[in-house]
This record gives structure tokens, sequence and C-alpha cells, in this order.
């Protein structure tokens, strides 16, 4: 009975975001050819002997992780943008899926990571509107989704999922926003200087993790993150009511300790870096909101969206206008500056 009330709490959860979503992004019709590769489940895969993840930091610095080499399952070109369905694996069983859309005629253009809050998958990035709205104005766009989540929820039993396993959720998609960057530095069809991200709800926690141990994230445009871990434990309706009292206890607590976006977001590295967060939005409790909102570093951009109507003039009718920020951010970075560093040649 318990697994069969998860079934259907995740099917709720499904429906709501596919509707926020649709709020983003109206129209369109999934394509409907197959493009994903089959799901690698090789649990003794010997490509990954001697990897190891350290979950109790976003930093990479103490993980060992060994990207394989990439599989692409897809390629399509369209008259103004091209899209390739790329499959990147750094650790055993995990396998993940990256939707590369680039615009035409451009060599290397500035480049958005997107990512998502749980349990959205990439099924919005096969959709061709979604394709020429990420794409539009120049700027290559990839989208992904977060650890235990879409097709990286599998073998596991239903009462393991991504809140239960937050650490390791956080953890390993933060992770994984480095190593994207890494292959997509490796392609050498980007132009790495200028790299941004979009991200919402738990990417948007993700989001600012990464960005505030990886420099190379110089634009990030976050939606309503969340975070505050021991009030949003305690009353974000997100949570069960049947399963509260597990993420409240202190073991539970000091676990995720690590990787709290409050203590992060004073960290954000991002050259150019937006907090939007809409008032109205119940899943991080509003006390919350606003201790995100006094830790953003200086500089950032703050915008709190008091109602439904002003954050619906805010993304235009379509929704067309919710990622004009984060494109503007990275198409006007300036190139960093150059290394003044010595070399020492006393050697």
């Amino acid at each position: 009975m318990k697994l069969r009330t998860r079934r259907l709490r995740f099917l709720i959860r499904v429906l709501s975001y596919t509707i926020t979503l649709l709020f983003f992004i109206k129209g369109g019709v999934a394509q409907e050819r197959k493009m994903t590769p089959p799901a690698i489940e090789d649990f003794v895969d010997t490509r990954f002997q001697g990897v190891s993840e350290d979950w109790t930091t976003p930093s990479l610095s103490q993980s060992r992780l060994r990207p394989a080499l990439p599989l692409t399952g897809f390629a399509d070109k369209q008259a103004k943008w091209s899209v390739e369905l790329v499959r990147v694996q750094w650790r055993n069983a995990d396998p993940i899926d990256l939707w590369i859309m680039k615009p035409r005629g451009i060599e290397k253009p500035p480049v958005v990571l997107y990512l998502y809050g749980y349990p959205t998958d990439t099924d919005m990035f096969r959709d061709p509107k979604v394709q020429e709205l990420l794409t539009r104005d120049g700027v290559a766009a990839v989208g992904f989704v977060s650890a235990l989540t879409g097709g990286r929820y599998h073998n596991r039993p239903m009462k393991q999922w991504f809140l239960s396993e937050l650490q390791e959720s956080l953890a390993k998609s933060t992770h994984d926003v480095q190593m994207i960057i890494n292959y997509l530095a490796s392609r050498g069809d980007f132009d790495m200087d200028r790299v941004g991200m979009f991200a919402q709800l738990s990417g948007a926690s993700i989001g600012i993790l990464a960005s505030a141990v990886d420099p190379r994230i110089r634009a990030l445009d976050t939606f309503d993150p969340w975070g505050d871990w021991p009030a949003w434990m305690e009353s974000s309706p997100f949570v069960p009511k049947d399963e509260r009292a597990d993420y409240v206890k202190p073991e539970f607590l000091t676990k995720v300790a690590a990787l709290e976006p409050l203590d992060w977001m004073g960290k954000v590295q991002a050259k150019k870096f937006r907090l939007q967060q809409r008032r109205f939005e119940g899943e991080t409790p509003l006390p919350s909101k606003q201790k995100l909102e006094a830790a953003v570093p200086p500089g950032a951009t703050v915008v709190m969206y008091k109602t439904h109507a002003e954050f619906g003039d805010a993304i235009g009718p379509n929704g067309d206008n919710a990622l004009d920020w984060i494109k503007k951010a990275v198409k006007s970075l300036p190139p960093p500056a150059p290394d003044t560093t010595v070399a020492d040649k006393s050697n």
C-alpha cells in the first residue's frame, strides 16, 4: 500500500512539474521517434574500476571520476539549429544523456546549461519549439537531468529517491555539472569563455553549489532554489508527511549540511548572477526564500515576483522572455582577464 501511495505521489509530482514547464513554454508536440539509446546498467563495468566520489563537498577535488568515450545516439539538423543526443558517463551504472542544441552558422557559440528541478526529465528538449527557443539569438544549449531523476533513476527500491538520498543527489549532480563542462571544452566547438547555466528549483540549488566551486560558470540564473535545509525539511509541502520525521533527524541534516545553498550562495563565482524567486511558490517556505535572498553576493540581481500576474508579465505570454536574461548575460561576458602570474624558471 505504501509503495502504491509513493507511485501515485510521484505521478502527481511529474504532472505538477509538467504544468510548470508548460507555463514557461507553451505549445509544441514532442517528436515521436525514440531518440534515447538504451540504458547502460552493467554493474560490473570495468571502465570505472578505481572511480571514487566524495559526496561531502561540491568540489571535484576529492573525487576520481573517469569519463568514458561519449556515445552519440541521435543527430539532426534544422534550418536554424542542430541537435545531438550524446550519452556521457564517468561512474558505474549512471549514464547521462545530454541534449546538445547549437545555432547554425556560428562556429563557437556561447553555451548555456539547463537543469530543471526534480522530477523533470529531458522530454521537453525533444520539442522543436523548445529547441528553437533555446538556440535563438545565437546561443547553444545543453539540457540534462540531475542524479536519481528521470532515466537516471533505476535499480533502486522505491523508498530511495531524490529527497531521501539528498546528499547523493546534490553531490553527484554538482560534480556532473563540472564534468559536463569538461566534456564541452574537449569538443572544441563552444566558446568556453562564455558558459552560463539556467537552473530551476532543486536544479537551482545544484547550480549555486556548482558555481561556488567552478569559475567556468560565468553567468548563472537561478529560479526558486531549495535551501535552508533544517527549516525546509520541517515545513516544505514537497516533503511527504509520512517521511518528514526521517528528514529532520540530526543524522540526515548532518549529511546535507555541507551542501547547504545558504552557505555556498555568497561564494558563487559567476560574473553575472541572478536569483529569481516567486513569493507564491510553495516548495521553499517564504522565510527560507528571504534567507536565500539575504545571502546573495554583492552585485547580484535579485527578483521577487509577488503575484502570478507579475511573474506572467515578466516571462511574456508564451514564456519566450524567460531565457532572455541568461542569453544576454553569456553573450555580453568579457573575455577572462589574462593570467599575469610569472612562471618560476629557477628550475
